[in-house]
């Protein structure tokens, strides 16, 4: 198999030569020369490609938007038709943050939905562009925000979850209205030709908000939007961080097929085994290996060890690749393990 029917194999959960070994992208490394190529060609990788951006604040956005320097912080005023919204973003030698973000209140939130709509289109090319120049060597997916990205985005995570707390219905309508604009923009990228997404957004509410948001604000909004994927027979595959016990069927019911990363403590809240336990027949779970704390970090044998019991922890049914955390940050040593752990999958195919 090559690496691109590999994993849409494992993903459709149908037999494959082996389990895919799939990094999320290439980290720091360049996948057209020295050890990015390298494991480019010997792994499975997933290949992240911009569809673009204003899904939720469209094209008219951009008019309304100045910034300026003030030392190390950037401070953005964005002039709605109910007034000014202000964000300060700092930035140091070490990191870069948000200090002030725009949104504080519901007054906030309907000021910055009053800016008049004007669709913005995807950027077909550039996912286009990408598959051809990778071709079989992995799948490609154009990154996505779900809706709840939104008010996430613009209100810091404080004001999110007071938002939630106090006014929920409200948090529900903004939801609803800009995943219609959403649906539009992913339409419009399927018909343009997309067939695979990495859906990201969920670990907003999982890690913030609880059970009840993400049926809420969540689960239902999701479940429309891989409907929209699935009718052009694409790939809708799913990106949720941290605790993942308490929301995994939920996760699931959305209809995706994929997901991950299946997040052990700390950072997580589940092993690999219980997810396949639970939701392995109804999806294709992806990850096990956190990038940065064991792929980055630890030596090859003991890389090897793990990445040996995520194999025997996933196995039972098709539907798994075995991959890192997708944070996408990793250098040159865990690019060679990922490569390592392929002769651990095709020993635990034989």
């Amino acid at each position: 198999m090559t690496s691109r029917e590999r994993i849409i194999a494992a993903i459709r959960r149908e037999p494959v030569d082996r389990v895919p070994v799939t990094p999320f992208g290439f980290g720091h490394l360049n996948p057209r020369e020295g050890v990015g190529k390298e494991m480019l060609e010997a792994t499975d990788p997933f290949i992240p490609a911009g569809a673009g951006g204003g899904q939720f604040v469209g094209t008219l956005y951009g008019e309304r938007v100045s910034a300026e320097q003030d030392g190390a912080e950037t401070i953005t005023t964005i002039r709605t038709p109910r007034g000014d919204l202000t964000r300060v973003y700092r930035r140091t030698s070490l990191a870069g943050y948000t200090v002030k973000f725009p949104c504080q209140t519901r007054e906030d939130v309907e000021a910055l939905l009053s800016i008049p709509f004007e669709p913005a289109h995807p950027n077909v090319k550039a996912f286009l562009d990408a598959k051809e120049e990778f071709g079989e060597q992995g799948l490609v997916l154009a990154g996505i925000p779900d809706a709840i990205c939104f008010l996430a985005e613009y209100m810091s995570p404080e004001d999110f979850c007071l938002l939630w707390a106090l006014d929920p219905e409200y948090a529900v309508e903004a939801t609803d209205l800009v995943q219609r604009r959403l649906i539009t923009f992913v339409d419009e990228a399927s018909a343009g030709g997309v067939d695979a997404y990495r859906i990201v957004g969920a670990e907003y509410i999982t890690e913030q908000l609880g059970p009840k948001a993400f049926q809420r604000l969540g689960r239902d909004q999701d479940a429309e939007l891989v409907d929209v994927i699935h009718e052009y027979d694409g790939i809708a595959y799913y990106h949720c961080h941290g605790k993942m016990d308490a929301f995994i069927e939920d996760l699931v019911a959305t209809g995706i097929d994929a997901l991950d990363p299946i997040e052990v403590e700390p950072y997580g809240d589940i092993t690999l085994e219980a997810a396949k336990r639970r939701v392995g027949d109804d999806v294709c779970l992806v990850g096990g290996m956190d990038d940065m704390e064991v792929l980055e970090t630890r030596e090859r044998a003991a890389v090897l060890k793990i990445g040996e019991e995520c194999l025997a922890a996933a196995a039972g049914s098709p539907g798994y690749c075995l991959g890192g955390t997708a944070s996408g940050t990793f250098t040159e040593p865990a690019a060679r393990n990922f490569m390592a752990l392929v002769e651990v999958a095709e020993r635990f195919g034989q």
